[in-house]
Order: structure tokens, then C-alpha cells, then sequence
């Protein structure tokens, strides 16, 4: 399996601490942003790693994760030359994924909870995402379940259909990239990831599994201090 992480994004709701730097590169806890994801993957084992971030602050990041050897991985990177979407920026990964499944991380996701219960679900063939039950499912992509099957994702939605937001954790298999070359623009003018998700719906092919323990993103004030005072209690 093939790790990737999407760290890129202007960063203009976090303004103007990201506008020197990527939001990704910012600190939370005791550690930058970016590292949380990157342990996360090689966490279950995971030695390839995709980053793909944007052009302005390229040589930031590659400066910062160097080959991956301090992580025990291997990395590889891409640039995303303009915001198109999280589904354009997993595009980029076609040739360094191959026929490989992959474990795909929104670079702004903190949890507590490893994935090795998530992995363990997925046999590699279409595709899983991980939910987690939310007090404002309205700010975020929500799951629609029936039973153990999800069976639709409504994007912030006024009237939420359950309490589990989607996070920004997903497993694919290569078929994604078929799905991506064939998406039409959103009305944001981007490819959204949504939309790939809701075809493994339709096809019958999407799971889900439940993550434990605290979740947040950090791409917003509020959600960035969130952040922040939760990674504090991991360092104790």
C-alpha cells in the first residue's frame, strides 16, 4: 500500500500565519502539522509516501521532510499548480501508485487514534472511509448510513442525515483515478472528492469504518487552536 498526504491549499483562512510559510508547516503540539499524517501512515507500515503540495512553498516542504529517511519511508513529491481540488491534487498520484491500493490523508487532519483497525478493514479493492461522529455535522461532508453500509455523503449539508462527519481520511484502490479523469468541475469550479466517493457508493464498492478517539482538522482558527490543545495532552 501507498501513503499520500495533500498538503496543499492557500491556506487564506489561517491568514497571515500562512502568508509565509504553508499551513502545513505550522506548529501544532510540539511538532509541525505535516509530521501527524506522515506518522499516521508509516504507523501501519507504510514505506512510500506521496506529498503534494503547491508551488509556492515547494521547497519549504522538501526542506523541511528531506527523503523520508528520518521518518523511515521513502518520499516522492508533486505540485499541484493551482487549487483545483482534493480530487486533482490525488490525481497526480496515478504514477506513483500504479496498481497499488492507498491510504490517502487531508494534510490538516489530527487524531488520536491509529489506523491499523481501518487497514485491517480494507482488503484493497474499492475503497473505505473513515467517519467519526461530530457535534456540527453541518460544517462538513456527512455520511449517510443504513445499517453497515454508507449509502450516500451530503456536503454540508442544512438538514444532516446522521451525526458522522467524513474526515479527511480515505483508502482507494487504483480505480480512483479512473473515477478523478471522468469528474465534472463542482460549482467551486474544483474536482471534489466527494464526488469520487459517492461513484464507489453508487458502485457498490465504498465501506466504512468508525474512527476512535478525538479527531479534528486544523484549517481554521478555531479548528487550529482545537487542534493544538489536543496534541498537547499526547505530549502530556
Amino acid at each position: 500500500m501507498k501513503g499520500i498526504v495533500l498538503a496543499g491549499g492557500t491556506g487564506s483562512r489561517l491568514y497571515p500565519l500562512t502568508k509565509v510559510t504553508n499551513k502545513h508547516l505550522l506548529p501544532v503540539g510540539n511538532k509541525p502539522m505535516i509530521y501527524y499524517p506522515i506518522e499516521k501512515l508509516t504507523g501501519i507500515g507504510i514505506e512510500e509516501i506521496l506529498i503534494v503540495t503547491g508551488t509556492e512553498h515547494m521547497g519549504d516542504v522538501v526542506n523541511l521532510l528531506g527523503s523520508g529517511k528520518d521518518f523511515g519511508c521513502r518520499f516522492t513529491y508533486k505540485v499541484q499548480d493551482e487549487a483545483g481540488g482534493i480530487a486533482q491534487a490525488l490525481g497526480l498520484a496515478e504514477n506513483f501508485c500504479g496498481d497499488e491500493p492507498m491510504t490517502v490523508i487531508l494534510g490538516d487532519n489530527i487524531f488520536e487514534a491509529g489506523l491499523s483497525k481501518a487497514r485491517e478493514n480494507f482488503d484493497g479493492t474499492g475503497s473505505q472511509i473513515l467517519i467519526q461522529k461530530v457535534e456540527d455535522p453541518e460544517r462538513f461532508g456527512v455520511a449517510e448510513l443504513e445499517g453497515d453500509r454508507i449509502v450516500g455523503i451530503e456536503e454540508k449539508p442544512k438538514d444532516p442525515k446522521s451525526e458522522y462527519a467524513v474526515t479527511g481520511i480515505y483508502m482507494y484502490d487504483s480505480q480512483v483515478f479512473d473515477l478523478i479523469k471522468n469528474l465534472k468541475p463542482s460549482k467551486r469550479g474544483e474536482l471534489e472528492i466527494t464526488d469520487v466517493n459517492n461513484h464507489y457508493i453508487e458502485n457498490g464498492t465504498m465501506k466504512y469504518s468508525i474512527l476512535d478517539g478525538w479527531w479534528t482538522d486544523a484549517g481554521t482558527p478555531e479548528s487550529y487552536k482545537v487542534a493544538n490543545n489536543l496534541a498537547h495532552k499526547l505530549i502530556g
